[in-house]
């Protein structure tokens, strides 16, 4: 059905729909920003309390994370991080394919509604005006009539008076000629304006305004469509984010099935355990004897001290340690001896292994700074213009004091714990040290022999650290490996290099190169094309591009 044939006589009714039809779009374009609006909120206090729950880093409750129903919770807090990222992106797609989209949409509709509007009344006002000329002509036509009476009446009154001379007998049969005359004119200028008014009459009903109404019906359509496919836009950005938001949920669930409760009870025991053994049984002590009395092991001796010969009892370290108060166990790590000898033989190990592993990661952090500077030394020795070779010998100097200071540390903290696993009961295959790895790197032996560094055991007894030896062993050239190294990312050739000295090689700009290893602060970056040919090129001449853990590309 056309609103041109059905509504022809309803132009007011109309504008007053289409003005409804339009308030409507925007109250729905309202109602989708307060749902925008809410959903942001909820992203935002969905972040607030996982971040609220996170541990702090250098925090005491760390030390929980080491449990899977802990470890287990901190994947739920980041699963949960995630699931308000999804919520946030409902609200962008809300904004960006409805909001803005309908925004739009309700200005150019207006602009469109006024202009068939203003054709609708300019319409109208025309078939108005013809009708007013219509009815002036007719009017007009009307009054010649009776003005054309009233001289005819008139002349034939002066026609049959005898008293009326001639002269004003043909005057006034002249005047109604005249009027006669104006009447004829009026008629037919009367006849021409209705004829002319039905033509547009016709024309205005039958295709003017039908035409402008069937342009408002059209508009009209298009805005409800326009609605609808809003609305299922609606529910489809809900939609899209669901198999996330599933997979955030069962990440939860993964995290909850992981959780091991004899693996965190098990955790508990590595965490306590003391090593120590538990007391033997304690001897009778006779006082009907008139001796004197003799000192005997009590419950806290250490089973190791059988056979030995007896010793006075002592208020030593080691008898107190399953006695001592929980506020001394705790004591916080820098607050005790160095040697952590306030700690149980078990937890004195772990601390000393973790000490052992944080020197070796010194030591190799430094041994790399060095490498790097011995090749850009070697750089400027064969490229004067580079740079000046020997403005880099006073950092070798003070890294290779670094190396044998942490060396020096390296052998007092290994002895320390040498110590420890020979008073061990059981000595556990996964204390055994690391530490011959950098020896080896370093090229000189490493000598446990610290007996300056001797410590009492935690009985009071004394232990020789154990004396060990390490092999020397050289680096091979870092060309010659056997298989080649991983790719960790790519560079793009700003200028062109001509590599003209050993272990460079030559590039030109715009060209694309696997990156396998970065710049160690020497200024080169190792690079390799796709048909294996590797080399250094200066890194202020290439634009890095690293790979991160999760994929994504780091701008360097």
């Amino acid at each position: 059905m056309s609103w041109g044939t059905e509504l022809w006589d309803q132009f007011d009714n109309l504008e007053k729909h289409t003005q409804w039809g339009i308030e409507f779009v925007e109250r729905y374009t309202k109602f989708v920003k307060e749902r925008s609006e809410i959903e942001i909120s909820y992203a935002k206090q969905i972040r607030n309390l996982s971040k609220k729950y996170q541990p702090k880093k250098n925090s005491k409750e760390d030390e929980e994370y080491k449990y899977t129903s802990c470890r287990a919770f901190l994947s739920t807090l980041n699963e949960l991080n995630d699931y308000a990222g999804q919520h946030e992106v409902i609200a962008e797609n809300l904004t960006s394919q409805i909001i803005c989209e309908l925004t739009r949409f309700v200005q150019e509709l207006k602009a469109e509604r006024k202009s068939h509007f203003h054709d609708g009344r300019k319409a109208q006002q025309h078939i108005e005006n013809c009708w007013k000329q219509l009815e002036s002509s007719k009017r007009r036509f009307e009054r010649d009539c009776k003005e054309a009476d009233r001289a005819q009446q008139y002349f034939e009154k002066m026609d049959a008076d005898i008293n009326v001379t001639k002269a004003d007998v043909e005057k006034a049969r002249q005047q109604a000629q005249m009027r006669h005359q104006m009447a004829e004119d009026s008629k037919n200028e009367y006849s021409a304006c209705l004829q002319k008014f039905n033509q547009e009459q016709n024309e205005h009903y039958y295709t003017l305004i039908p035409h402008i109404f069937q342009r408002i019906q059209d508009m009209e359509e298009r805005r409800i469509q326009k609605v609808g496919e809003s609305m299922k836009t609606f529910a489809e950005v809900d939609r899209q984010v669901l198999p996330i938001v599933g997979k955030c949920l069962d990440g939860m669930t993964k995290a909850a099935e992981s959780i091991e409760p004899k693996s965190d009870s098990n955790q508990v025991i590595e965490s306590y355990k003391s090593g120590f053994e538990p007391p033997g049984d304690v001897e009778f002590e006779d006082y009907s004897q008139p001796m004197k009395r003799t000192a005997s092991d009590t419950s806290l001796s250490n089973s190791r001290n059988e056979g030995k010969p007896d010793k006075p009892i002592s208020k030593s370290k080691g008898k107190l340690w399953p006695f001592i108060k929980k506020n001394k166990l705790s004591l916080k790590l820098g607050s005790g001896p160095e040697d952590f000898s306030h700690l149980p033989p078990e937890q004195r190990r772990k601390k000393l292994q973790a000490k052992i592993d944080e020197i070796n990661k010194d030591i190799q952090k430094e041994m790399d700074q060095r490498e790097a500077l011995t090749k850009m030394k070697d750089v400027y020795l064969k490229n004067p213009q580079m740079g000046d070779p020997s403005s880099v010998d006073p950092r070798l100097a003070e890294i290779s004091q670094n190396i044998e200071k942490l060396r020096l540390e390296l052998q007092k903290f290994d002895g320390w714990l040498a110590e420890v696993e020979g008073r061990m009961p059981v000595r556990s295959d996964s204390s055994k040290r690391q530490s011959g790895m950098f020896e080896a790197q370093n090229n000189a032996p490493v000598n446990n022999n610290c007996a300056q560094d001797r410590e009492s055991s935690p009985d009071g007894s004394y232990t020789e650290e154990r004396s060990s030896e390490a092999q020397v062993k050289e680096f091979d050239d870092e060309f010659d490996d056997e298989e080649p190294l991983p790719t960790i990312g790519t560079c793009k050739v700003l200028y062109p290099f001509e590599g003209q000295n050993e272990g460079t090689i030559s590039v030109a700009e715009g060209e694309v190169l696997h990156v396998i290893e970065e710049d160690k602060g020497d200024g080169w970056t190792r690079v390799r094309r796709n048909d294996d040919e590797e080399g250094y090129v200066p890194t202020s001449y290439v634009e890095v591009f690293l790979e991160n853990t999760k994929g994504a590309m780091t701008y360097i």
